[in-house]
């Protein structure tokens, strides 16, 4: 069951798409995440958050995005995650509901797969000349995760339009 409302899914998503999108190009693009973005993306919560949301939920949603910042931290330090990354999943951590974390994650382990599987394919066809200045093409030993992180929070948003309570 989502726990996201269905009315601030609404209210969301039209904020929140664009900036997944454009998180998700960039870092297919250049392999970063531009702190735009990030900053774009915490600042939707932040003011839309408050119409939608009451007050202590909205605080406990904001401290998410603080535990989430201090592990993504953590991981980034022993190279377990690239700091774009970090700071784009601590952003996202608050429009999601803590009761809806084992959803989130099998809903980003498929999109993970899919986004991966497809990344490699079509690198090797040739929709890669649509877009052959891509630095992710040439990389070997890493993934733009923006694509699965900004597609598995768009994709949530997006669920919660339709199943939110």
């Amino acid at each position: 069951m989502m726990e996201q409302t269905s009315f601030a899914a609404w209210l969301f998503l039209p904020f929140v798409l664009p900036i997944c999108i454009w998180a998700a190009w960039n870092d297919l693009r250049a392999m970063k995440i531009p702190n735009k973005a990030v900053i774009a993306l915490a600042l939707v919560f932040v003011l839309l958050g408050l119409f939608v949301m009451p007050w202590p939920d909205y605080l406990w949603r904001l401290a998410q995005l603080v535990v989430v910042l201090l592990v993504g931290i953590v991981l980034n330090a022993t190279g377990a995650m690239g700091a774009g990354d970090a700071k784009f999943a601590a952003a996202a951590a608050p429009f999601i509901a803590l009761g809806d974390l084992r959803i989130l994650m099998a809903l980003y382990a498929a999109n993970l797969l899919a986004a991966f599987v497809t990344h490699r394919i079509a690198k090797h066809t040739k929709l890669r000349t649509l877009a052959p200045d891509w630095k992710s093409w040439n990389v070997v030993s890493d993934f733009p995760m923006g694509l699965s992180l900004g597609g598995t929070l768009a994709l949530y948003i997006a669920m919660g339009t339709y199943f939110g309570s």
